[in-house]
């Protein structure tokens, strides 16, 4: 098995050009699930495994309280394998495939109002080069709706050096290009300044590093974004996702085209993006209340 998934992660980082963060979370589900066949006394032969093998894995995940999330994302990484497996000849079925993937709960995403947005960004300390930089870091995010982990994979020449604009390489390696207003561009501009000062930063390819001239990771960029939500001291905790979620809703709040935000956030389905609309009910009752009005001033008319 151990031999079998090194080999499927090898796949997904050269023929698939998965993102290290991908193959990195397929590898932890799969291992666990081998450490799982070890600790419970299954057989670790992939050809040995059967559905009621996964289901009593899932089970033991569900005992230990694992979001459904959680397991179905494990469930996935699963039928991925033994897909791969089934086309390299090595089984001749996915025992994964017709398992049920558990029913998942609907949550709406956490996400601020344009007044809180305004009132993190606006109270912002601007003194010392960390202060820049997570300026920057958070005017990026919620400018442009990015996730954290393609924030933290930019590099320098990924920021066009005049215009709004910035290429970022999204899931799957697929590369787009974002926009945002002169407030990022102006956070942007005082952070490359201070960073330029600093010998260490200044031979880093990454835009966003640490005070040791080093890339910032996924968790520091979490841990900056959580510290100065705190600070400002707002009615909602949010985080970098959920300032994705912000920039989304407020696009679609102000009357942004659903397609134009898919391509912003780098959604390969409109599905996806289509969550937006659960949010958006600022929106709905104002759309509402001006269909009322005018039924209303149609009937007066008719009278």
């Amino acid at each position: 098995m151990t031999r079998r998934i090194e080999e499927f992660l090898e796949h997904l980082r050269v023929v698939r050009n998965c993102s290290d963060l991908t193959v990195t979370s397929y590898g932890s589900d799969l291992k666990a699930f081998d450490a799982w066949l070890r600790d419970s006394g299954h057989p670790r032969d992939p050809a040995r495994i059967d559905p009621l093998i996964v289901r009593g894995f899932l089970a033991e995940l569900s005992r230990g309280e694992r979001r459904k999330s959680t397991m179905a994302r494990k469930l996935s990484a699963l039928r991925s394998f033994w897909d791969w497996m089934r086309r390299a000849g090595h089984v001749d079925d996915n025992p994964a495939r017709d398992v049920q993937t558990p029913r998942q709960e609907r949550r709406l995403p956490r996400f601020l109002d344009e007044a809180d947005a305004s009132r993190l960004l606006d109270g912002l300390p601007l003194d010392g080069v960390a202060a820049l930089r997570d300026r920057a870091i958070l005017e990026l995010l919620y400018a442009t709706g990015m996730r954290v982990a393609e924030l933290a994979s930019l590099a320098v020449h990924d920021l066009h050096p005049h215009d709004n604009e910035m290429r970022v390489m999204g899931k799957g390696r697929k590369e787009r290009w974002v926009y945002f207003g002169p407030s990022a561009r102006g956070a942007l501009d005082d952070w490359m300044a201070a960073r330029s000062r600093g010998r260490t930063a200044a031979r880093s390819e990454a835009l966003f590093v640490n005070a040791r001239g080093g890339r910032l990771t996924d968790r520091s960029v979490r841990r900056i974004v959580a510290r100065r939500v705190r600070e400002a001291a707002l009615r909602q905790r949010v985080s970098p996702h959920g300032l994705r979620h912000s920039f989304a809703t407020h696009l679609l709040n102000r009357g942004a085209d659903l397609r134009a935000i898919q391509e912003l956030l780098g959604h390969a389905s409109l599905g996806t993006t289509q969550r937006y609309t659960h949010v958006s009910t600022e929106q709905m009752m104002s759309v509402y209340d001006a269909v009322q009005r005018r039924m209303r001033a149609a009937r007066r008319q008719g009278a």
